[in-house]
C-alpha cells in the first residue's frame, strides 16, 4: 500500500477562522511544484480536510493531474486530529495508493506514527510538502518513507 501525504499550501495568515483560510499565491504555486512527484501515480482516492486550504489544494492536486471522482472530504484529517483515530480510519479504507491532504500538526504527526510507530518523531512537513509512504499494511512503525519532498520556490 502507498499512501502519499501533502501539506496544504502557504493560506492567508487572517481570516474569520482558521477554518476559512484561503491559499495564497505563493501557496498554489507551491501545490503546483509539490504535485509534480504525484504524475504518473495511480491515484485511487484523495481524501481532504474539509478546511478551505485544504480544499483548495486537493481541488488543484486533482485538476493539474486530470484524476477523475470527487474529492473525499473526511473530519479526521484537520490539524487537531488524533493520529492514532485517524490510522484506525485509514485501516477501513480500500484502495492500493491514495492521497491525504491535510495540516500539520497533524500531517508530521501521522507520518511519524506510520514510520516510526510513535508520534515523538514527526515528519518535517512544511506548507506543500509531500511524503510518500509505502508498506505492506497499514499499521503503525510499518511503514517506509521513499519520499519526502518540499517545494524550492525563489
Amino acid at each position: 500500500m502507498k499512501v502519499w501525504l501533502l501539506r496544504h499550501g502557504q493560506a492567508h495568515a487572517e481570516a474569520r477562522s482558521d477554518q476559512v483560510r484561503e491559499l495564497t499565491d505563493y501557496g498554489r504555486n507551491e501545490v503546483r511544484q509539490s504535485l509534480e512527484h504525484l504524475r504518473g501515480a495511480p491515484l485511487e482516492a484523495i481524501y481532504v480536510s474539509p478546511y478551505v486550504r485544504a480544499q483548495q489544494t486537493a481541488a488543484l492536486v486533482r485538476d493539474a493531474l486530470g484524476l477523475p471522482g470527487e474529492l473525499r472530504t473526511v473530519s479526521w484529517l484537520t490539524p487537531e486530529s488524533d493520529p492514532r483515530e485517524s490510522l484506525a480510519e485509514l485501516q477501513r479504507l480500500s484502495g492500493d495508493e491514495i492521497l491525504l491532504v491535510s495540516h500539520q500538526p497533524f500531517i508530521g504527526a501521522l507520518g511519524g506514527l506510520l514510520v516510526h510507530g510513535n508520534r515523538q518523531q514527526p515528519l518535517p512537513m512544511h506548507t506543500a510538502s509531500l511524503a510518500l509512504l509505502e508498506g505492506e499494511e497499514l499499521l503503525a512503525g510499518l511503514m517506509s518513507l521513499q519520499v519526502l519532498a518540499h517545494p524550492d520556490l525563489q
